[in-house]
């Protein structure tokens, strides 16, 4: 078996498709250098499921892979994203994190179709509600960044921040070091990560009007819909969308509908008094694999040239 923390660093690279320790590392770097205690939490969250996965014997090749790491590490992120570190938290943390793994297994054995990020959605909402009452202190506003953005613009911060925002981060620097993660394991990816976060910015940005207010899709709070397409928080579901359904298949078009998909998607999932996360993201990429494989059905496949 390779040395554990590669295999640690490669689960969280899987947060964004790609199977690379080197990526993966990338990523801790970026979220260290904005808000160290989450990146604390995703190595946390990405240890325990590789842990417990390997140690329940699930599929070898997987578990290397870091197929069961990268759920459980966004259910680390996600719980001390809403909650300050305290024994109720990490408690959460933990017990979320074995329950993510265990639920993966069982959606991979059981579902046909791709299950993404669907075990953390599912586990985060329950930490969400549970939190509160076991104790656990929820974060007032806003953690405090470690390196400050630089005055790059309102444009290049929403591009930016839409990529950092998939491990909920709300910083430049953070979001140019996940595309240089994603570019040195696949450029393609990197490529289609930085489109379906300029395109789901635009898609936003298209109905805004001065003194727009929305719900913040993360904290369910009241915000400006401005500030909300600046932090980012209508492109991260849209990057994790594209190169979803790049991966399924080479095409234009299907990653770019998932894009356009995913924005009113974000709108939808807070109004029912649930935090968005990457709900957006599995949906539209659902959708799109459905409308495929109907298609696929009612006209037979592609005639080949």
């Amino acid at each position: 078996m390779p040395l554990p923390v590669l295999v640690v660093f490669r689960g969280i690279g899987q947060v964004m498709f790609q199977e690379s320790a080197l990526t993966g590392a990338l990523f801790v770097l970026g979220i260290a250098l904005s808000i160290p205690v989450l990146a604390a939490g995703i190595v946390v969250g990405a240890a325990i499921g590789t842990a417990v996965a390997w140690f329940a014997k699930f599929d070898k090749g997987e578990v290397l892979a870091g197929i069961h790491g990268f759920n459980p590490a966004l259910v680390g992120i996600g719980t001390l994203f809403f909650f300050e570190p305290g024994v109720g938290s990490i408690s959460l943390l933990l017990v979320g994190s074995v329950l993510a793994t265990f639920l993966t297994r069982l959606v991979r054995t059981h579902v046909p179709f791709p299950t993404y990020t669907a075990p953390f959605i599912v586990v985060t909402w329950g930490v969400f509600f549970l939190g509160p009452v076991i104790g656990a202190v929820p974060i007032g506003g806003d953690y405090p960044t470690l390196v400050p953005n630089p005055p790059f613009g309102a444009f290049v911060e929403a591009v930016a921040h839409g990529v950092g925002q998939v491990m909920f981060q709300a910083s430049i620097w953070t979001g140019v070091l996940f595309v240089v993660g994603i570019a040195v394991n696949d450029r393609p990816h990197a490529i289609w990560v930085v489109v379906g976060s300029v395109v789901g910015m635009l898609v936003a940005n298209y109905h805004v009007a001065a003194g727009m207010q929305a719900i913040d899709p993360e904290k369910l709070i009241p915000r400006s819909q401005a500030d909300t397409v600046t932090l980012g928080l209508f492109g991260y579901n849209a990057t994790l969308v594209a190169v979803a359904l790049f991966l399924n298949r080479r095409s234009l078009v299907a990653p770019l509908v998932g894009v356009f998909l995913s924005v009113p998607l974000t709108e939808l999932v807070p109004r029912l008094g649930l935090p968005a996360l990457t709900a957006p993201f599995v949906l539209a990429a659902w959708i799109v694999l459905g409308l495929e494989r109907l298609e696929s059905r009612l006209f037979g496949p592609s005639p080949s040239k």
